[in-house]
């Protein structure tokens, strides 16, 4: 572990400014980097938490944004902004790109070392990335089994890994189904994992949820499933992007 110092950075995008939150760790000289990509309901400190520990094992690590420094904790206003934006894959390309650009920037980013993960919405958007051919080491999402444009998933260059929760309304099993058709058609290195007994935004811990917030149906916390999804997530990271400058 190692001593990090995290930053805010406000960058355009979707016609919003987005508000991210930038970690890095402590020492010199390039690092791999992860792109860390929030819930529908926005970036929390959820995510900003997740970015840190990313940044103490050694990696540069940007929690992004996807509405422009807001936290939807209406479930109707969050469902009117990301459905329109899930239905557009240019849109989601176009947030993920200017976050990338915000981590290509940092000078402690190695840029040919660069992974994504993700949950719900924020996953979605990296999917796209990998739909549009980005070079990056691996994709990781939670909650976020969704399919793109047909034929665009040969252009994914990564290994891809989902979790999803066993019950989950939202991401049920004929999505699922057709996530993993869509990806083996496209000769993806693609794992599906199923989370016993969880819902969606299972990770999500009550910690993150804004005073008053209401939930949509199907959608909950499971402490259990939730710490073996972060392991197997970092466990995707050390096979396909392993800190191996040291952490001084």
């Amino acid at each position: 572990m190692t001593t990090i110092t995290t930053r805010t950075v406000e960058y355009p995008a979707d016609g919003l400014t987005m508000v991210g939150h930038l970690a890095v760790p402590g020492g010199s000289g390039r690092r791999g980097a992860v792109l860390v990509g929030p819930e529908g309901t926005g970036l929390s400190d959820v995510e900003r938490r997740r970015a840190d520990a990313l940044a103490e094992l050694g990696y540069v690590a940007l929690a992004f944004d996807i509405h422009g420094g807001r936290w939807l904790a209406d479930p109707q206003e969050m469902l009117d902004r990301c459905m329109p934006l899930l239905g557009d894959p240019e849109r989601m390309r176009g947030i993920g790109h200017a976050a990338l650009d915000v981590l290509l920037a940092e000078p402690r980013t190695d840029p040919g070392q660069i992974a994504g993960i993700g949950y719900g919405t924020g996953g979605a958007v990296l999917l796209e990335l990998g739909r549009e051919g980005v070079d990056l080491r691996a994709i990781g999402t939670v909650n976020a089994v969704t399919t793109g444009r047909p034929g665009e998933a040969a252009r994914i260059r990564c290994p891809v890994w989902a979790g999803v929760g066993s019950e989950d309304p939202i991401m049920p099993q004929a999505q699922r189904d057709a996530f993993a058709a869509e990806m083996q058609a496209a000769g993806v290195d693609w794992r599906l994992m199923v989370y016993g007994g969880a819902q969606h935004a299972f990770h999500h811990p009550p910690s993150g949820l804004t005073t008053g917030q209401k939930l949509l149906p199907g959608v909950g916390y499971h402490e259990r499933q939730a710490k073996r999804a972060w392991n197997d997530v970092l466990a995707l990271l050390a096979e396909c992007l392993p800190v191996t400058a040291p952490a001084g």
